[in-house]
């Protein structure tokens, strides 16, 4: 199965534990240009349950839109701060957000294929960004690094839902 099926198959699982857990979803993407944007916009019933998402491949969109602390954008407080900036934004239970570089050259002292990803929900236990190492040209980079948090989405939507007040509950 190639990246785009592998995109679209997440994309379904998220679509239909959304959809039962009533949760919403919105993204911060950086590097992926609007990948994870786009596989999440195709699934069933998206306008039910996707917010929408917010491309901050400057980082100065970054810092003004998403609310990223001045500084290096490629690192875990970075993918944090845009998760909560783009849930707040734009009013979702659950933020994605994914920040990296992708090569050929380092970006912010990190080597190419270091990626950055954060799911931000009403809590602070468990949505500690998680950092992943990608081999491959920019474009694989880019591709893996979708799915990747495509993956950590449905992950983290298999949990209990967490209101802004830290309260579990079923959705």
């Amino acid at each position: 199965m190639n990246h785009d099926e592998q995109a679209d198959q997440l994309a379904g699982e998220i679509a239909a534990l959304a959809h039962s857990t009533g949760r919403t979803v919105a993204v911060a993407e950086s590097l992926t240009g609007g990948r994870i944007c786009a596989a999440l916009a195709a699934a069933e019933s998206a306008s039910q349950w996707f917010r929408g998402g917010v491309v901050a491949y400057a980082s100065e969109v970054k810092h003004t839109v998403l609310h990223v602390a001045d500084g290096p954008v490629v690192n875990a407080s970075a993918a944090h701060a845009m998760g909560v900036g783009v849930r707040d934004l734009l009013d979702a239970d659950l933020g994605l957000a994914i920040t990296g570089a992708g090569g050929p050259a380092p970006q912010d002292d990190q080597e190419p294929g270091t990626v950055f990803l954060a799911v931000v929900d009403g809590s602070e236990s468990g949505s500690e960004p998680v950092e992943r190492h990608i081999d491959g040209d920019p474009g694989q980079v880019c591709a893996t690094a979708a799915t990747e948090a495509l993956t950590l989405l449905a992950e983290r939507l298999r949990l209990p839902a967490v209101t802004s007040s830290g309260a579990v509950g079923c959705g």
